[in-house]
């Protein structure tokens, strides 16, 4: 079933290129069902390539899902036309009184600064805690689930010498966990962050349960109260030349930048992307609607607690 997403949303004429199969609202209004409702979140600056991304992945799933996107009222985006903005997103109190059988907030480029440092982090922490009632499953991604954990264990972020840049090898720790149903033994995922949470601060915390990591990148997925909260540290959900766009543009500013690892072919700026996380990410957020959305959440979204 396909994603009902606003008619005029960029994403929904990308999409269709591809031939991935997106419903515009007008044509889901016919159909008598009752889809999952999804709220994100997003709090990366290139909010348009990041709205694709995900529906792209989401789009991949028996289950029609309506969408909802999210913005912080105290902070105003510089990357994405305005009206795009007033258009298809909602502020907190436009959403606080709603419930949602699960929700996606993404990274943020502010890993550098102390969490308290971010002009928005009161509002998010509101929201954080709003989830944790109104949401049946939230998934955080990089900065997101760095903040989360800090935010609700008190696990502490630590920053790196040299920005974790490229795709790695990650293994799977509770293979019998269904956030992994149908995972190879080892799986790739890229990492694009400037620090990083230690899987032995998250060892020393009976709530969580660590789930993956890289012998490279580190920690990768976390899983709080039983699959309502998942942290991945990666961006799984990244296209094949996102990466290369990060790349490219860090260069341009003269910034101090390495080309990602084990991402081009030959690791070769010059050659294409070798793409090799797309079947796990299309899987991970497969098996996170279906048994962690999908088969909890209840048929009447006012019953969520």
């Amino acid at each position: 079933m396909p994603v009902n997403i606003p008619k005029k949303l960029p994403a929904v004429e990308i999409l269709r290129k591809e031939n991935i199969f997106v419903m515009d609202s007008e044509r889901a209004s016919g159909q008598d069902i009752r889809p999952l409702k999804l709220l994100v979140l997003n709090l990366m600056p290139l909010k348009i390539m990041t709205e694709t991304d995900l529906i792209r992945l989401l789009s991949n799933s028996p289950l029609q899902i309506e969408i909802d996107f999210l913005q912080m009222g105290s902070h105003q985006s510089k990357n994405t036309p305005i009206e795009h903005m007033l258009t298809f997103y909602k502020t907190f109190e436009q959403i606080k009184h709603c419930n949602y059988d699960g929700m996606i907030i993404t990274g943020a480029p502010v890993e550098q600064l102390d969490f308290e440092e971010v002009n928005y982090w009161n509002e998010l922490t509101v929201t954080f805690d709003w989830a944790r009632t109104h949401v049946t499953s939230t998934m955080y991604i990089c900065w997101a689930a760095q903040a989360g954990l800090y935010h609700y264990y008190g696990i502490p972020k630590y920053p790196l010498e040299k920005k974790m840049f490229g795709v790695f090898q990650h293994t799977i720790l509770t293979p019998l966990n269904p956030i992994f149903r149908g995972f190879d033994d080892v799986f790739y995922v890229p990492h694009s962050r400037h620090s990083e949470v230690k899987a032995s601060d998250i060892r020393q915390v009976k709530a969580l349960t660590l789930l993956s990591e890289s012998p490279e990148a580190g920690v990768y997925m976390v899983m709080g109260r039983n699959g309502r909260e998942f942290f991945i540290t990666g961006h799984s959900e990244y296209s094949p030349y996102t990466l290369d766009t990060e790349y490219k543009r860090d260069l341009q500013k003269g910034l101090p930048i390495d080309p990602p690892c084990n991402y081009y072919r030959d690791d070769n700026p010059d050659n294409k992307p070798l793409v090799r996380w797309r079947s796990h990410a299309n899987l991970l957020f497969t098996n996170w609607l279906n048994y962690f959305v999908y088969q909890e959440t209840p048929y009447k979204l006012e019953d969520i607690k």
